[in-house]
């Protein structure tokens, strides 16, 4: 059976050692099993497969480990779970009586490496109903497919809290996610050269440092007992500071948009179809979704113009069909009804999708849009200078159907833009905008390195021209992180801003060019092919517009696929609400992983 979201990259490559390192490791013909999960494998299992693909696979029932179950005495049971010692003390319940368990055997795969403490427990508590133990080295979610995640959205506080409090917590954050960064290297295949961003705070080093350490480790003791050398490929390592700008800009693109202008929960959109009085109706926007994959990263306009298209193409197909009144003809389409109902329901939705974006757009936000990309990139839609920022500015926190996230939104674009204001004008802001209770929304960007109060004397980073490439106006500005990919394939970062802390692949070059006094090998584009990664981690959250730049990057550049990955996916609002509790003391998170 083919793999679940056929060709998805990292979803594809995740499920597929699943497959091979979990599911065929205990698999016997004709025999059935169960497979029992806790909190981290459920969605992880969910983001890379389907039930019927464990069906396949000859698992009958998926289990909560943390749940009462009731014992299955005759079959046997697979658990999937992390080595913490939550899910071993449930895994331990299930064994605990003397003469049988809640099942015939047990076969237990951790996601990764599991403490000598946790291990001895289980050894001498139940070892003769184990039939097999292993480390399977996968403990991030593969959110698209390529992008990942390590769902730890408590690390954007630890990282860049100034709370002293907090320090214990910074360490094993920052142990755990160099942890998990290094199962995404493992997943991949890959011992990439580790690059970190050197200024303006320590995190990336730091966390650049570990991780370097920590793939040292792994591949001195990988599966196949070998050495691995450096791969050509290469992780980059960045702070969230780096680029404030995107953070905080409204996006035209769909997914972007959509994800900033309407409460979707859990990639889960709500819908009425019949007018505001109509059926509540739920859809997730996933990439088992061909259309949505497809148009995800398009502007709003190009996607209001080719839905509607889409829907005509296919009832005019639908209607050439049916004109057919032939025996054939007609089973032909009776066959493919359900298609052309799934093809319909989908379209239906993403036009939704895309007017309910436009509803909150055209009132408010089209005019905003203006204001923000001349702030973002100093210049208006004629390539005119801006001259006064300010000026530029103040008709936004002069419109009173602005809400107070916009309007800040649009105060923090005024300062980025020039490097820092100074503390009266900063005050004088806040009072006339009346955003006395949300200040720290604004200045706790200092904490992240951004520039705020005073001004900063370092000039902003220099910018490709990107004049030449066609964009719509009120899409302007191009995120960071894309001159930075481009520049990294094509190996022209500074090593000064851009440091390596590790030994790294003899000259990198992504983008598959030899220099002509090196002899070409036949097989050089064929291994970029097979296998260069440019790995990009941001510390405490990506934007869906960087996302999109990996997707971009990637397709201008063939021969080297990159991958972008974080601690969790930002929203502007709710990047705002976790700057704003930068200040404030923090109890003790429930994250920090448990020995």
């Amino acid at each position: 059976m083919a793999p679940p979201a056929e060709e998805r990259g990292l979803k594809s490559v995740v499920w597929q050692k699943i497959k091979t390192t979990v599911l065929d490791d205990c698999k016997k013909e004709g025999e059935w099993k169960i497979m029992v999960l806790d909190e981290f494998t459920t969605k992880l299992l969910a983001s890379c497969c389907k039930m019927t693909d464990l069906l396949a696979e000859g698992i009958t029932v998926v289990e909560d480990i943390y749940k009462n179950r009731e014992p299955v005495r005759q079959m046997k049971a697979l658990y999937f779970i992390t080595p913490t010692s939550k899910s071993v003390d449930c895994f331990l319940r299930d064994f605990s009586s003397k003469s049988e368990g809640k099942y015939k055997a047990a076969y237990v795969y951790f996601t990764d490496f599991c403490p000598d403490s946790l291990f001895n427990k289980i050894k001498s508590s139940c070892s003769k109903s184990i039939r097999r133990c292993k480390e399977i080295n996968i403990s991030f979610f593969p959110l698209e497919s390529q992008v990942f995640t390590l769902d730890v959205p408590d690390a954007f506080y630890y990282c860049y809290s100034p709370d002293t409090g907090s320090a214990n917590g910074k360490d094993a954050i920052m142990e755990a996610m160099a942890e998990q960064i290094v199962t995404v290297c493992a997943t991949l295949d890959e011992n990439p050269g580790v690059r970190y961003k050197s200024k303006p705070l320590d995190n990336s080093r730091k966390l650049a440092e570990l991780v370097e350490k920590k793939l040292e480790n792994y591949y001195k003791i990988d599966e196949k007992s070998q050495i691995k050398g450096k791969t050509h490929s290469q992780l980059l390592i960045i702070d969230r500071g780096f680029d404030p700008v995107s953070t905080v800009l409204h996006e035209l693109t769909f997914q972007a948009m959509a994800y900033d202008l309407l409460p979707i929960e859990n990639d889960t959109y709500k819908y009425k179809t019949d007018g505001p009085n109509g059926k509540e109706k739920e859809a997730v926007l996933e990439e088992d979704d061909d259309l949505w994959v497809r148009i995800r990263h398009r502007h709003i306009a190009v996607v209001l113009e080719e839905i509607p298209k889409l829907m005509k193409e296919i009832s005019s197909t639908k209607k050439a069909a049916e004109g057919k009144t032939s025996l054939s003809a007609l089973t032909q389409l009776m066959k493919k009804m359900p298609h052309f109902r799934k093809q319909i329901t989908k379209q239906v939705v993403h036009l939704n999708l895309a007017e309910d974006c436009m509803n909150k757009f055209k009132p408010n936000i089209e005019k905003l849009c203006k204001t923000e990309q001349d702030l973002a990139l100093g210049t208006d839609a004629d390539g005119q200078k801006v001259k006064d920022s300010m000026r530029v500015l103040l008709p936004v926190l002069l419109n009173k159907n602005h809400d107070n996230y916009d309007k800040i939104r649009a105060i923090l674009l005024y300062i980025f833009s020039i490097n820092g204001t100074t503390q009266e004008n900063l005050d004088k802001l806040v009072q006339n905008v009346k955003i006395e209770n949300d200040s720290d929304m604004i200045r706790n960007w200092s904490y992240l390195g951004v520039p705020v109060v005073p001004q900063s004397q370092q000039g902003k980073p220099l910018r490709k021209d990107r004049s030449g490439e066609e964009t719509f106006q009120l899409s302007r500005w191009t995120p960071l992180i894309k001159d930075v990919m481009e520049d990294a394939i094509d190996n022209r970062l500074e090593s000064k801003e851009w440091p390596y802390c590790s030994q790294c692949p003899a000259v990198w070059n992504g983008s598959g060019a030899v220099s002509a006094r090196q002899k070409p090998r036949t097989n050089y584009l064929e291994d970029r092919k097979n296998g260069s990664k440019l790995i990009v981690f941001v510390i405490g959250g990506i934007t869906y517009s960087e996302m999109r730049c990996a997707y971009e990057v990637s397709q201008a550049h063939k021969s080297c696929e990159v991958v972008i990955g974080s601690t969790h996916i930002l929203t502007p609002r709710k990047l705002l609400d976790d700057i704003k509790m930068l200040s404030k003391p923090k109890d003790k998170v429930s994250f920090i992983k448990e020995e």
